[in-house]
């Protein structure tokens, strides 16, 4: 017997809240293409709601609160989320398809975004500007106002934690639009948030598909920053929509990263790292290292040991905790698949492929990891996100010919470079165009300290760590003249 799908309403004013519209969109599991909740379809009247609802409590309950109060409110919130973790993340597996290892990972880095920016509410400050005598000149940051959130399919809980974290950390109010592909983790999360004391209208959720509701934030006269992060034809549309009402805007748009690997490196460190960078969440992530550039001598042997790696690379349920999970949907593998086709078609030769395992539902979203030698610098596999996990290798000569090629994409978001030349390390890493370096490892750990944000078409702006609080605060000077 089929059971009837949950019905998950928007989260406005702290309540469950119907679209006006009283529609709703299914919500597929993409494990094994069966409809499993519903979700409201939001519209233009469901963003008034919400931004009216963040717009009193920033004037009301929340815009008084002091930052220690704020930041005793994110604190408490980062350890109700802690205590659901499981409950959070066997929602997010379900939604997004990813194995359900690094969907708990997922539900602790937004424990942790919370714990960072409510530690960092009250220790964030102006400064006392030296000037003429007679005068007292200080800066204050003060908070945007109304905040949109507008949150990708890929990572809901982590975005979400840093960009509403911070936001909401320096007292803005907050009106977030996820992707309907993924949004069940935030409604719950939400819901942990009015258990932390977070006022009525501080946070606010709306459901719905993009060009609806998505539009309708970026687009809405009361929103005073917008933080974006999905692909740069979106993000040059919020941005158009925001630039009518002088709405500053924050996107981060992707990336085509390079790991740039020399001869003299550490293989046995860097080829697990190579390798996970590029499947994790099945390569749906903005900072894939989804190219590798080889040293000429190295080339044959890496790719060598790479296909062995990627040969054993199984995709399966998330529930089945494998190295891969699903693509979030049909749609995205068909593109992965095209992307895929026309690497074929121009003769690349493909390497290795992982597996599928025979557990997997047929209706499920799959498909194995794929490693591709000997790319073009200018074929589409090198030069676009492909968001699957297809890994691109591209040899290269010298240190030159390295440069050129990781910077000759529209990209620039994050790079790996592995070297035991320290000089080497140092040049090569500002020589780079990206947001963020990595020199024999790849991401931190996660890194929620960090800056994040790109260069070129990657967007602009930076989230994560304390660089985010200025990006969601507007600087007050003040002179006092006194004689």
């Amino acid at each position: 017997m089929l059971q009837t799908p949950t019905r998950h309403l928007h989260f406005i004013d702290n309540e469950p809240t119907a679209a006006e519209n009283g529609e709703s969109i299914p919500v597929v599991d993409p494990s094994d293409g069966t409809v499993f909740a519903q979700i409201a379809r939001g519209s233009a009247h469901d963003i008034e709601r919400a931004v009216g609802a963040a717009r009193r409590a920033f004037d009301g309950a929340w815009g008084r609160q002091t930052a220690l109060e704020r930041g005793r409110v994110l604190q408490r919130w980062s350890d109700l989320i802690e205590a659901q973790r499981e409950e959070l993340a066997v929602l997010e597996a379900r939604d997004t398809g990813k194995p359900i290892t690094q969907a708990r990972a997922d539900a602790t880095a937004l424990a942790r975004y919370l714990e960072f920016y409510g530690g960092a509410a009250d220790k964030f400050h102006g400064e006392t500007l030296p000037y003429q005598s007679g005068y007292t000149v200080l800066t204050i940051r003060e908070p945007h106002g109304v905040t949109g959130h507008i949150i990708p399919w890929n990572y809901p809980m982590q975005i979400f934690g840093r960009s509403v974290g911070a936001a909401l950390a320096v007292g803005n109010a907050c009106v977030v639009k996820p992707a309907e592909d993924a949004c069940l983790s935030l409604l719950r999360a939400a819901e942990l948030a009015v258990e932390a004391g977070l006022p009525a209208g501080a946070l606010n959720i709306v459901t719905g598909f993009g060009p609806e509701a998505g539009a309708a934030l970026s687009a809405h006269p009361g929103i005073d920053h917008i933080s974006f992060t999905g692909s740069p034809l979106t993000g040059k549309l919020v941005a158009q929509a925001a630039a009518v009402h002088h709405c500053p805007v924050t996107l981060e748009l992707g990336g085509k990263s390079p790991q740039i690997v020399f001869a003299d490196a550490d293989l046995d460190a860097a080829l697990p790292v190579l390798t996970n960078a590029i499947i994790q969440n099945c390569g749906q992530t903005c900072s894939a290292g989804s190219r590798v550039l080889i040293e000429r001598s190295l080339y044959g042997a890496l790719l060598e040991r790479l296909a062995e790696r990627f040969g054993a690379l199984r995709a399966g349920p998330a529930m089945a905790d494998l190295e891969l999970g699903p693509l979030i949907s049909d749609k995205q593998r068909t593109r992965v698949r095209d992307f895929l086709a026309k690497a074929e078609s121009g003769g690349i030769r493909t390497v290795a492929q992982g597996s599928i395992v025979g557990e997997a539902p047929s209706q499920g979203f799959y498909l194995p990891a794929t490693l591709l030698a000997d790319v073009p610098t200018d074929h589409l596999v090198a030069q676009e996100e492909v968001f699957g996990p297809v890994l691109a290798a591209i040899p290269f000569d010298d240190e030159d010919e390295a440069v050129r090629i990781a910077n000759g994409t529209p990209y620039g978001l994050v790079a790996g470079i592995w070297t035991r030349d320290g000089g080497r390390q140092l040049r090569m890493a500002r020589r780079v165009r990206a947001g963020q370096v990595f020199v024999n490892n790849y991401g931190a750990g996660g890194g929620v300290e960090l800056p994040f944000g790109g260069f070129k078409h990657s967007g602009y702006g930076r989230e994560k760590g304390f660089e985010a609080l200025y990006g969601f605060t507007a600087l007050k000077t003040i002179a006092i003249r006194h004689g």
